[in-house]
């Protein structure tokens, strides 16, 4: 992508309007407001919502030049522009993608078509970290969460308990080790591989290395630590970590759950990406929701965003939704290296519904910040009970419409006096009953989880989150953050192992901690 300096965003009259809009916008959930999208329905009524601030969103997006952005992130232009790559994991899914990616994805079919035929691997380790590793955990919980016939195992932290859980009580001859990383210099990654490597010997395994698929930009690097040639599958550099779920790093979940349902996934996503390429910006979903997200950080303050899947199987969207948003919009300075002057990425948590309910959404009723809500529910189960899910139903609308429309003193007082209490108590006790409301939501609505509703509603997220660094002019492509620290890490290391001495290059508590926590 050609990169030119773009006006600081605090300087664009665009900008001002826009929240000023913003400001005088409210909720207003007397009439809907609800869009399709690549066969969701995702319901924004929840949100501020007004005809002056869609008119101020849309010549915001024009004043930073997003039609064009939008083009070069399809066409694999260098959108990250401070490491001149492109973020081209819209290709990754393409109904007709390139040649070689076509070819990719054939190699890991026939791979898993020939382990399925042969009934080899009963179990699988996969080792990765981040984007090598919470996207095929969701996939795997989301349709296996009834098992397979294969087992899986994840092995991602350093930690030592991390790699011996993984391992503990497999049959070492029949399992495979997934190695996922980009670099292939992941230091958990190749860590936690020579571990099961150990483990292999140790148990007899004639040729361990045949017992290793390494999914890899450096298939050069892969074939060096001896993973033998047929079993390493290719990533590209253009493809963003936090993006590569729709790469071979699906290997796991295909062997796990199905190759049909890892190109069901990619076809969901393909279809949200034709959405967000082509629908009007009125109906355009990805940007509606990216500009409501906009207003909740950067004018009403909301410093966090709640993710609410009211599913079990979706357990795992919280920390991969955690990683998409807050390392990509985790920066603070933009494209041309000043500093934006606004709020921008929040910080992402939560949990499913209904165990939320009885941890955290006291304080999103009621607390002094409160944060925006997800709600994200299936309208159709797969499970035989039908009363359990129209209580999971009924307690995700519920939740929402309390934030919504909150409960006046007026109301808290009447309840009271309904339940018994005196005038003099109910009088006391209705302030504690009282909620706010006009707290921001977004409900989003799948009509089941299948694997092309998960990959629409991922790539949902991943355009939101594309939009958003336009608006606020920052690149959501890198992670500079991320990497001092791994680099600090490294020094560290060789202090704790005696090889160095931390005293000259670190501040006195990290020098104090490395002399007393050092390895004899």
């Amino acid at each position: 992508m050609t990169h030119s300096a773009n006006p600081p965003l605090q300087q664009l009259s665009e900008w001002q309007q826009f929240v000023l809009a913003a400001k005088a916008a409210k909720v207003d959930a007397s009439e809907t407001h609800i869009l399709p999208a690549a066969g969701l329905s995702v319901d924004l009524t929840g949100q501020v919502y007004s005809a002056e601030l869609q008119a101020a969103g849309q010549a915001l997006l024009e004043a930073r030049d997003f039609d064009n952005k939008r083009a070069q992130l399809f066409s694999g232009a260098a959108v990250n522009h401070t490491e001149n790559r492109a973020a081209w994991h819209t290709m990754l899914r393409a109904v007709a993608p390139s040649q070689e990616v076509a070819l990719e994805r054939q190699r890991v079919n026939d791979f898993v078509r020939k382990a399925d035929s042969e009934r080899r691997w009963r179990d699988i380790v996969h080792i990765g970290i981040g984007g090598s590793d919470w996207g095929v955990r969701l996939a795997v919980a989301g349709f296996g969460y009834a098992r397979s016939w294969r087992q899986v195992r994840f092995a991602a932290n350093i930690d030592g308990h991390a790699i011996e859980g993984a391992l503990s009580g497999l049959n070492p001859h029949d399992t495979l080790i997934v190695l996922a990383s980009k670099s292939f210099t992941t230091a958990e990654t190749l860590e936690n591989g020579q571990r099961a490597l150990e483990w292999l010997r140790s148990a007899g395994v004639e040729d361990p290395y045949s017992n290793v698929a390494a999914v890899t930009a450096r298939p050069d690097l892969a074939a060096q630590w001896g993973v033998p040639d047929t079993q390493i599958f290719k990533l590209w550099d253009w493809v963003g970590g936090r993006f590569s779920l729709w790469s071979s790093v699906s290997l796991t979940t295909a062997l796990t759950v199905g190759s049909d349902i890892v190109a069901g996934m990619q076809m969901g996503a393909s279809a949200m990406d034709t959405h967000f390429a082509q629908t009007p910006f009125e109906r355009n979903v990805p940007i509606q929701m990216a500009l409501s997200g906009v207003v909740n950080r950067s004018v009403l303050g909301y410093g966090s965003l709640n993710i609410a899947p009211y599913d079990f199987r979706l357990t795992n969207l919280v920390p991969y939704l955690q990683q998409l948003e807050m390392e990509s919009l985790g920066k603070s300075v933009d494209d041309s290296g000043r500093p934006v002057q606004v709020p921008t990425g929040p910080a992402v948590w939560g949990m499913p519904g209904t165990d939320a309910q009885h941890t955290f959404f006291q304080w999103l009723h009621q607390g002094s910040d409160g944060a925006p809500v997800d709600f994200i529910i299936c309208q159709t189960a797969h499970h035989r009970w039908p009363d359990h899910h129209l209580m999971l139903i009924a307690n995700c609308l519920a939740q929402r419409e309390a934030l919504m429309q909150g409960k006046d003193y007026e109301t808290a007082l009447n309840e009271c006096l309904q339940a018994g209490l005196s005038l003099e108590q109910a009088q006391e006790q209705a302030h504690h009953r009282v909620h706010p409301g006009g707290r921001p939501s977004t409900l989003i609505v799948l009509p089941r989880l299948s694997p092309y509703a998960l990959g629409a509603l991922l790539a949902l997220y991943e355009h939101k989150v594309f939009v958003q660094g336009v608006v606020w002019g920052i690149n959501p492509f890198d992670q500079w953050g991320v990497e001092y620290g791994k680099v600090l890490a490294h020094g560290i290391a060789a202090a704790l192992r005696g090889e160095s001495t931390a005293s000259d290059t670190h501040d006195a508590s990290t020098t104090y901690w490395v002399q007393h926590l050092r390895q004899p």
